[in-house]
């Protein structure tokens, strides 16, 4: 192998750790700033706690028989 070939070796094998490298900086940061919630599942949510909140309000309530 001559040196352009091992430098090349060396440029490549440098340039896949930086490339590992990143990637698993992104996957870190991924998990630890979760993503903000749209607009519709933030109003699912929403809805879905409201419907949950009126669901047990009924539950305690005497049934009229």
């Amino acid at each position: 192998m001559n040196n352009s070939q091992k430098d090349e070796q060396d440029d490549l094998q440098k340039y896949l750790e930086e490339k590992a490298k990143q990637e698993q900086e992104q996957k870190k940061k991924e998990k630890q700033e979760p993503e903000p919630l749209s607009a519709y599942d933030a109003c699912v949510l929403k809805e879905s706690a409201k419907i949950n909140e009126l669901i047990a309000e009924a539950q305690k309530r005497p049934k009229d028989d």
